[in-house]
């Protein structure tokens, strides 16, 4: 299909970890129309953090990436798909489908997440940031990494068999407009048929493609290992066909041995007071977390390991949140931040996100929500419905900029399926930094 489009390309298969970052620090960018990467959603996370740590990462980010999934999760793919009016696809469908809005052209503004860690590290994440089940799982299915996507669906089941609740603080800084709940895209997304499948003017020169080795390019010295996280794999699926099944009992963990919270560790000093949790519809028991201290500026000094804007929205790591944040504290099963709208090709966590909406979609699921309901928000979460189940463990928010203290001393976290290293976390989104070939976008409104 990009033959017959006329496109040319230089074709570089990576050979370790990292390469793909290491790659792009080198590249003549003028040169090129865009990057893509035939992968899973791990090697994009390498070329945008690559983009960023060059000394001219302004220009650099705005080189438009793509994707042509060939992973196990391809939940950017997915978004993609959905953004591009096709039905939800798995596979060579998926794949077809990606390149066919590939070769149409096309781009959008990409939100991204610059995600500091605790030791003060700084990476970038186009995807989500995990802890608790969602990471256990994608961290702990590595082992299956052969099995392909089914590796998701045994590591929920071993997941769901051994499920722990981690405590934790969860700080946000609201969005300007917050839904109160999120609700489901209108409409489907129209089918492959319904697609005009024309192709736009071809160039005046239709070039062959350029099928070269690494060592054709003008590449630099190989580089120092790079200590930030890159490679991530894409996080769970569940590939369960069907719609949910019809699960006994209630929200509650009836049936099912208590779940009992891990150690806790002690609250760091100055820490905000601890806030019960509630369900969504329940605003009163969140709190805001009164510093005293006034908004950062956007000349505040962050701990920055590479490039990149500053994070005008966060105080250091270790310092009191301004006011105007809002904190909760508890046992949570999980919480995930996510920015597009898929966590996999068919599984929809946020289905209102858009690629540019400036913000932060904030999932989490409490403590005493049995094994049964759990399985059945991520059965409903395949076609984006989890929201409508009323389930009162299940919570959401929109945010711009928010901070995770795990209070447990063992856990993982993960960002785009990647494990960093265990501690406090925060992050903020930076609105449209990067640029995303997504191919036109389906017409709104039409009915599938």
């Amino acid at each position: 299909m990009i033959s017959e489009a006329g496109l040319s390309f230089n074709l570089i298969q990576t050979e370790r970890h990292n390469h793909a970052r290491e790659l792009v620090q080198g590249l003549s960018l003028s040169e090129w129309d865009g990057i893509v990467t035939v992968s899973g959603d791990g090697l994009l996370y390498e070329v945008l953090n690559g983009l960023l740590e060059r000394p001219d990462w302004e220009e650099a980010v705005k080189t438009p990436v793509g994707i042509l999934p060939c992973g196990s999760g391809n939940a950017l793919a997915g978004a993609v798909n959905q953004h591009g009016g096709f039905e939800p696809a798995l596979g060579i469908d998926l794949l077809l489908n990606c390149s066919l809005l590939l070769c149409r052209g096309g781009s959008h503004p990409l939100d991204l997440l610059s995600v500091t860690l605790a030791s003060g590290s700084r990476c970038f994440s186009f995807l989500s940031v995990a802890w608790g089940f969602v990471s256990d799982v994608d961290i702990q299915s590595e082992r299956f990494r052969a099995l392909g996507s089914a590796r998701f669906t045994l590591g929920t089941v071993l997941g769901l068999a051994t499920l722990h609740t981690y405590r934790g603080r969860l700080s946000y800084l609201p969005a300007t407009v917050e839904p109160a709940s999120p609700a489901p895209a209108h409409g489907l997304p129209r089918a492959k048929s319904e697609l005009t499948l024309a192709p736009g003017p071809a160039p005046p020169v239709a070039h062959s493609p350029l099928h070269r080795s690494v060592s054709d390019l003008p590449l630099p010295l190989p580089q120092p290992a790079l200590t930030s996280p890159g490679s991530p794999e894409p996080l769970p699926i569940l590939s369960l066909n069907g719609g949910g099944p019809e699960l006994a009992g209630d929200w509650g963990g009836a049936g099912d041995a208590p779940l009992s919270p891990d150690p806790l560790l002690p609250s760091p000093p100055g820490s905000p007071k601890a806030a019960q949790l509630s369900p969504i519809t329940e605003g009163a028991s969140e709190m805001p977390a009164s510093s005293g201290l006034p908004p950062p500026t956007p000349d505040a000094r962050v701990a920055i390991s590479a490039g990149g804007p500053p994070d005008h929205l966060l105080p250091p790591l270790g310092a009191p949140l301004p006011p105007g944040w809002v904190t909760m504290e508890g046992d949570f099963v999980l919480i995930l931040a996510i920015s597009p709208s898929h966590l996999g090709a068919d599984l929809v966590a946020a289905p209102h996100a858009r690629f540019d909406d400036g913000l932060v979609h904030l999932c989490w699921v409490r403590g005493g929500i049995s094994r049964a309901a759990l399985l059945r928000l991520f059965l409903a979460m395949e076609r984006g419905s989890h929201f409508s189940l009323g389930c009162p463990q299940l919570g959401y928010a929109a945010a711009r900029a928010f901070r995770l203290e795990p209070l447990t001393p063992r856990g993982v976290l993960t960002v785009d399926g990647e494990q960093v290293e265990y501690g406090p976390l925060q992050a903020q989104v930076h609105p449209g930094l990067g640029t995303l070939l997504t191919g036109p976008s389906g017409c709104p409104g039409r009915e599938p």
